[in-house]
């Protein structure tokens, strides 16, 4: 992206993530890591690598 076009807030630390479930696959947003799942999955950050 070129110099002054940058999305506002878009890297911002304060900002909430997308999080999906590794168990049944429901996705949230939060601000924090959500924990547990209720069906007792783990959460995972949908930006960053399963790798």
């Amino acid at each position: 992206m070129p110099h002054g076009q940058d999305v506002e807030d878009e890297n911002d630390p304060t900002s909430p993530s997308s999080y999906e479930c590794l168990e049944c696959g429901t996705i949230v947003e939060s601000d924090t890591h959500p924990g547990i799942c209720d069906c007792g999955g783990d959460f995972h950050n949908r930006a960053k690598s399963l790798e």
